[in-house]
């Protein structure tokens, strides 16, 4: 199982532009043999570009689904893609998952907003997500959830054993990726792949250090500052399922 993590640039609304480095990145994961490639968070249309959150996402969410999931299907590879999703009348921080053959198979709406400008522009989320990756089971969080353990905790206790985590986290906050995403991963026993942004949107600056942790907290692959793409494998399954399940019954 080889998971992979793109850190983008900022979309900063040129979604046009986004697919374009979203199409590239898919194929060379793809090529690396790569199961799913995991985005920032709001990757579609930028997550610091609350001004076009409603406006572009009301217009767009149905076509970008489309063009999502024939990038997945071409490159035969698994994408999880952050976007602001409108529907029934109301807006959420949303995350989409598509196989390698291009069919969405689960969508998840942030539980955890942070902060006052997501607060007011998004519905929380209220449950979670969970399915198939090859032989194991994977859930979303996005970028704040992955901060409070209860979440990683329920979805261990449900038998998940990776959680693909969008986020947009700022450079002001460099101990997520390097203390608590670690942390979330080695107290439950789950693998996170953490897929930030690397640069400026709108006068916020991202801190990259996208990371992918294997289960009992060890770095497999992590990011500087810059544009990466990050491909890691995960442990075999027999030297980590014994271990996870013995977390999941305590947490329990």
């Amino acid at each position: 199982m080889k998971l992979a993590v793109y850190q983008a640039p900022p979309t900063d609304g040129d979604v046009e532009a986004a697919f374009r480095r979203l199409e590239a990145q898919l194929r060379a994961a793809a090529l690396a043999g790569a199961d799913v490639l995991v985005t920032p968070e709001l990757y579609l249309p930028g997550y610091n570009r609350f001004d076009l959150h409603s406006q572009v996402s009301e217009a767009e969410g149905a076509v970008w689904r489309a063009r999502l999931s024939t990038l997945a299907g071409a490159a035969g590879a698994g994408l999880v893609v952050g976007w602001a999703e409108r529907a029934e009348g109301r807006l959420w921080n949303a995350a989409t998952f598509f196989d390698a053959d291009g069919t969405e198979r689960a969508h998840y709406r942030k539980i955890q907003p942070y902060g006052p400008d997501e607060t007011r522009t998004f519905v929380p989320g209220d449950d979670y997500e969970t399915f198939s990756l090859e032989d194991r089971s994977a859930g979303l969080l996005i970028c704040y959830d992955i901060e409070f353990p209860e979440h990683a905790r329920a979805l261990a206790v449900q038998g998940v054993e990776m959680l693909l985590v969008p986020t947009a986290n700022p450079a002001a906050f460099p101990h997520v990726p390097e203390v608590l995403v670690r942390a979330r991963a080695a107290e439950s026993g789950i693998a996170i792949a953490y897929a930030n942004y690397a640069g400026t949107e709108a006068g916020l600056t991202y801190g990259g250090g996208s990371v992918i942790v294997a289960p009992d907290g060890m770095v497999l692959a992590s990011a500087g500052a810059g544009e990466a793409l990050l491909i890691a494998e995960l442990p075999p399954r027999a030297e980590t399922e014994g271990a996870r399940q013995l977390k999941a019954r305590r947490l329990g």
